[in-house]
């Protein structure tokens, strides 16, 4: 491969990343015209159709899918010899990729804001890239090497990661000012009633995870936390919210717990990478940042446990 092939190929990642030519021009600093001739001509050195493109808007192909999925992992493959080979000399520089769930900021255990900064500090030319993910989604990218590490909560474990805990997050249900059970004491409310009420779920656990499992009526379903929240604030229906990422709604009297003693449960949050032989540089030094973040919290986390259960995400 020369030279020109990696930059089109870093233009087709762009376009891809962007979902079509004109959102990818502010990054490439090229025009649409140049995109789509630089489109072109990398179809035709590989002789495929890559996607499709006109008014019905971008689109990729079934072989555009499979180009970019190979593009992706030889992009961070790349990143990675740059790093390591850095390494050798006692440097720390190149990409390093992180995936984390959503709405974990405003978590007060959650401590990567500190390791990002000190690492940073220590060595100015890392680049972060920072990527939001389910945690099927997360396990799965750190297993092919296009993340580093991820962060969030994994209850089924995959086999060829390791998982380090950091802490354990508390969820409670939530109703909010419009729903019936608003002006409800829980001193006349009983788990059996709440739990027949319509409820949103989260489409990344499953059926048996405690989020889920208690309310045979659900009839919404969220693909994060922040669409979950956008259903019980509609008032139409409970469901369950980190207490951290809920405290500000509470504060504003848009959201309450509904029996809080019973309708509770932890999800032990991990750091997830791949076993040793296999850590980057890079994500090595920022492992060791989020452990002396954790430690000066007052909170050391635990050593990296073995590899996970045969089980895929």
């Amino acid at each position: 491969m020369a030279g020109t092939d990696i930059r089109l190929l870093r233009v087709f990642d762009a376009v891809v990343r962007h979902h079509g030519f004109a959102a990818a021009q502010a990054e490439l600093n090229v025009s649409q015209s140049t995109i789509s001739s630089q489109i072109s001509a990398l179809e035709d050195r590989l002789g495929v159709t890559l996607c499709r493109r006109g008014r019905a808007g971008f689109r990729l192909t079934q072989k555009g899918e499979a180009v970019h999925a190979a593009v992706v992992r030889l992009l961070a493959a790349m990143d990675g010899f740059v790093s390591e080979t850095a390494g050798l000399r006692g440097n720390l520089t190149g990409t390093i990729r992180i995936g984390v769930v959503d709405s974990v900021a405003t978590d007060p255990d959650f401590h990567l804001p500190q390791a990002i900064a000190a690492l940073e500090v220590k060595s100015p030319a890392i680049r972060f890239d920072l990527a939001q993910g389910s945690p099927q989604d997360l396990q799965s990218r750190v297993l092919d090497g296009t993340l580093h590490l991820g962060i969030g909560s994994f209850p089924h474990k995959v086999k060829g990661l390791r998982y380090q805990h950091l802490y354990d997050e508390t969820n409670h249900l939530y109703c909010a000012r419009g729903h019936r059970l608003w002006s409800v004491g829980d001193a006349q409310l009983s788990p059996d009633f709440v739990a027949s009420l319509r409820a949103v779920g989260r489409s990344y656990w499953r059926e048996d995870h405690w989020n889920n499992r208690d309310f045979p009526n659900s009839t919404a379903m969220a693909q994060g936390l922040e669409q979950q929240l956008i259903m019980i604030l509609s008032g139409a229906f409970i469901g369950y919210m980190p207490g951290h990422a809920a405290a500000p709604w509470v504060a504003q009297g848009r959201l309450r717990p509904i029996l809080p003693q019973h309708f509770i449960y932890t999800c032990p949050f991990d750091v997830v990478t791949r076993p040793g032989a296999h850590l980057s540089p890079l994500a090595q030094a920022l492992i060791a940042e989020i452990e002396t973040a954790y430690a000066a919290a007052g909170r050391p986390i635990e050593p990296a446990q073995g590899e996970g259960a045969q089980e895929r995400p």
